[in-house]
């Protein structure tokens, strides 16, 4: 008989060695997939839905801080099952380098980053008056508060100061040259401000408003845990065990259970710092200051790090932050060009594309002292400094600014 080789024969051939893909990618990070609907959730992990489903959403971000522990568990028993299934003799080599011992750390580990991400979701329930017991929860779910857990010790810890140095002080020496007197009457926005520390940081300097505006409920709850008084009052208050379930590339179990504290510092919210929960592309320019002087409404300085390659649609983010930024005003940008992949993203442009629909747009870029439009910044994201592996970025940096 001869086969048709047509499209849809050749989709029947290829999914079941693309399912067995994923589930060696990512089984070693233990957050295989297991249904379909969570591999398309893995596709579409950066996807912007704000929507009340929405994997961004509120109602998905408190039910995983909620089942944190049992999703956890859930996943810690596929390790221990495999480890139930080897030899004998293998087992008795497991006892000695006491492999049964590290799996029970890891439930250890597990309750006790459990006590925070209780607190969290129940500090969710009283903000937002939920009173719907949680449910569900995928693996992707799980993810992504362990990234948000990361970030407490990327943003808030001194653990992560090093990191924060690199990315951070390109963009704040930016900000001094500002003269004091002349801060007081600027506004700045920090878009994509996860759990906020570089708008903090920005508001530490005296500008008149620094607003942190953020879309995922998974970053935002676990900022207001930092600045509700009732769940975070004091430095180094916490302590979580940020490591502890990616196994692969430790140098001991030491290492990968270690307790870090955090926060370094205590922030709240203020007439100078405050806090946008919602989509980025639906803001509006903020009132002028002072009308009787005929200013212009919109920020004087936006500041994106690691945030414009999360649009599907970049040249509709730089369209906005031109937008909401006053004539004159200055667009600050660090980040790599980590494009939402599967044909989600509308464009996936080179350096040289971004920069030159920076200039389409309207754009002045601020040549740098070698003549160059932009600098690279080697840097870290959310890395385990006592791991085996480091994931490097040769992230981007320029200064550019709206016409007046």
């Amino acid at each position: 008989m001869q086969i048709s080789w047509t499209s849809d024969v050749w989709l029947a051939l290829l999914l079941p060695f693309a399912i067995t893909f994923f589930g060696w990618r990512y089984s070693s990070s233990l957050s295989f997939p297991r249904t379909w609907s969570e591999l398309r959730d893995l596709v579409s992990l950066k996807s912007l839905d704000p929507s009340e489903s929405g994997p961004f959403s509120l109602d998905r971000a408190r039910n995983a801080y909620a089942r944190y522990r049992h999703l956890s568990v859930a996943e810690a028993s596929i390790l221990q099952g495999a480890y139930s299934r080897t030899s004998r003799a293998h087992k008795r080599i497991g006892y000695t380098l006491g492999y049964p011992a590290k799996l029970s750390k890891l439930a250890e580990v597990t309750n006790a980053n459990g006590r925070i991400t209780d607190a969290i979701a129940r500090l969710a329930e009283r903000q937002f008056d939920i009173d719907l017991p949680p449910r569900g929860g995928t693996s992707m779910d799980l993810m992504r508060v362990r990234e948000s857990l990361k970030h407490f010790i990327r943003d808030w810890s001194s653990d992560g100061l090093r990191e924060r140095e690199k990315i951070f002080t390109p963009i704040l020496d930016v900000l001094r040259m500002v003269d004091v007197d002349d801060r007081a009457g600027k506004r700045v926005l920090v878009p994509g401000s996860g759990l906020g520390r570089l708008a903090w940081e920005i508001s530490e300097l005296g500008f008149m408003e620094t607003t942190a505006n953020e879309l995922s409920f998974f970053m935002i709850l676990a900022f207001r845990f930092l600045l509700d008084p009732t769940t975070t009052s004091t430095v180094d208050e916490h302590a979580i065990h940020p490591y502890a379930h990616w196994f692969s590339h430790q140098r001991s179990s030491e290492s990968l259970f270690r307790s870090i504290q955090f926060p370094d510092v205590v922030p709240r919210l203020s007439p100078r710092f405050k806090l946008v929960e919602e989509d980025f592309l639906t803001l509006r320019p903020p009132p002028a200051p002072s009308p009787a002087l005929s200013q212009i409404a919109g920020y004087d300085y936006i500041v994106t790090l690691f945030f414009i390659d999360t649009s599907l649609n970049v040249l509709t983010t730089l369209e906005q932050i031109y937008a909401l930024l006053r004539p004159g005003g200055t667009w600050i940008n660090l980040g790599p060009l980590l494009w939402t992949s599967g044909g989600q993203a509308k464009l996936e442009l080179s350096l040289d594309e971004v920069l030159h629909a920076v200039e389409e747009l309207g754009f002045i870029i601020d040549p740098r002292e070698d003549g160059q439009r932009s600098s690279t910044v080697e840097c870290e994201y959310t890395g385990d400094p006592q791991a085996m592996m480091r994931w490097i970025y040769r992230a981007e940096f320029w200064v550019a600014h709206k016409p007046k």
